[in-house]
């Protein structure tokens, strides 16, 4: 398995890696689990997992839809309607700072390269996230955590991850994670799951390998319940109230 290039690294060697980035920065443990220990994010078996349409066929107006520049025009006003959810819950709800026009949250990731993956019923949007490649560029920007490490982002730290941003054809990035606040608990995983899964099967379509990003630390609790794995990348750390971690997630 090759990950970062043409350097062959496996989780194992992974951990040990940032491990060891971790110790030489003399940092200790605290309670917000900064010392990169494994956690239960992403690898999809291709046969012995629900497919995304396993998960559909008992929800007939439940939809998952990849969106891209090339396809969105197909979906009506379905790409609008997701920025506009994005609004909802990152500037009226976590109160970030971000670009908004018209009711819409944007920002200068959403490009001709993204993958745009909606979670959506009788066209109300209930859970979407942003894939972007690694390899991507628009002007001085690549990609979130990248941009980040390189100091061009305010409100995210200098150091997201234990080692140099990846940046590689089979790598790419999941950002703006969500799911709806309207969402039930009854419904929430199956609407988490269908996410994700979606997002796994845009990956493969798009012979991507390897997610990254940063996510809310206590998506732990939920994603255990899926078979998917993947490795703490990166010291936990405070965005506007929420803990997060950078994790690096296999695609099966």
């Amino acid at each position: 398995m090759r990950l970062f290039g043409e350097i062959g690294i496996g989780y194992e060697g992974m951990m040990r890696q940032s491990l060891s980035h971790f110790m030489s920065k003399g940092r200790t443990a605290s309670p917000t689990s900064e010392i990169p220990l494994p956690i239960q994010v992403l690898s999809v078996p291709h046969s012995s997992m629900m497919t995304v349409e396993d998960l559909l066929r008992s929800n007939v107006q439940l939809r998952a839809t990849t969106l891209s520049v090339m396809n969105r025009h197909h979906y009506g006003e379905l790409y609008v309607n997701y920025l506009k959810a994005r609004h909802a819950v990152f500037i009226v709800a976590k109160r970030w700072k971000l670009p908004e026009v018209d009711g819409m949250e944007y920002d200068q990731y959403d490009t001709p390269e993204a993958r745009w993956v909606v979670v959506h019923e009788y066209g109300e949007v209930l859970a979407g996230l942003r894939m972007t490649p690694t390899t991507s560029r628009c002007g001085a920007h690549s990609y979130m955590i990248r941009d980040a490490q390189l100091g061009l982002l305010k409100g995210l730290p200098l150091d997201p991850l234990y080692f140099e941003a990846p940046v590689a054809d089979q790598i790419w990035e999941g950002t703006r994670m969500f799911v709806s606040d309207k969402i039930p608990a009854s419904r929430r995983v199956k609407i988490q799951t269908l996410l994700m899964m979606q997002m796994a099967e845009t990956a493969r379509s798009l012979e991507v390998t390897q997610m990254i990003g940063i996510v809310p630390v206590v998506f732990r609790r939920w994603l255990k319940r899926i078979d998917m794995q993947a490795v703490a990348v990166g010291p936990a750390f405070e965005i506007g109230g929420d803990w997060s971690q950078a994790a690096m997630m296999r695609i099966g």
